[in-house]
């Protein structure tokens, strides 16, 4: 049976939290390292660069794990690491389509980063069980995903229960990055964070045009 706390004592309990700055703050708050967030969008929209600008910033703070499934090493991944200059980023790993039983052993070992993007759901092929089961096995570790998208939210079943569950959800349309996060003090309201100016501006600039 698990020990009931009052509310004093959950209030005083420490958490691991990031102190973040600027449009992250405003957008996301200052997270727990802990749990899951989800970010999802359609092709060509921004997300392969939001996730690595998310990752540099989170570099910032803590050793970040990337298992490229969808995009490997390959060209497209280098022209996206040199847009972003992550060439200039410490702390910053990246594996190339690990399962999930291969990153449950890398996790297992001391010094392992704690903060894992898995990118995608998708290809990753993992189940709800297992995702639960990486949330258990380690309380202290958060687990990032990334997703298609079908319409405005994740493709499949899969990536959608994992959104309700996500602390934050993040979804990127038009350079764009729209925030819902559960970390936030503005009550719940989404925020965005402009992933790429000049085409967000091109792209909600011709959406208002069509109104």
């Amino acid at each position: 049976m698990a020990k009931a706390l009052s509310a004093s004592q959950v209030l005083s309990a420490k958490k691991n939290t990031l102190e973040f700055s600027g449009n992250w703050k405003t957008a996301i708050g200052n997270p727990e390292v802990g749990g899951s967030w989800i970010m999802w969008g359609q092709s060509f929209n921004g997300k392969t660069s939001f996730m690595l600008q998310l990752c540099k910033y989170l570099c910032g703070f803590e050793p970040v794990l990337l298992n490229s499934l969808e995009e490997g090493v390959g060209r497209s991944m280098q022209i996206a690491l040199k847009r972003n200059k992550m060439d200039e980023v410490k702390r910053f790993a990246i594996v190339e389509g690990e399962s999930t039983e291969e990153l449950i052993e890398r996790l297992s070992k001391k010094k392992s980063p704690r903060i894992i993007v898995t990118d995608s759901v998708q290809y990753a092929d993992i189940t709800y069980k297992e995702y639960k089961d990486l949330k258990r096995r380690f309380p202290h570790k958060l687990f990032i995903f990334v997703s298609h998208a079908e319409g405005k939210l994740p493709d499949g079943r899969v990536a959608n229960k994992i959104r309700y569950d996500a602390m934050v959800k993040i979804r990127v349309e038009g350079y764009r990055a729209f925030v819902n996060s559960r970390y936030s003090e503005n009550n719940g309201e989404s925020n965005y964070i402009t992933i790429w100016n000049e085409g967000a501006s091109r792209y909600w600039g011709e959406k208002q045009q069509e109104k």
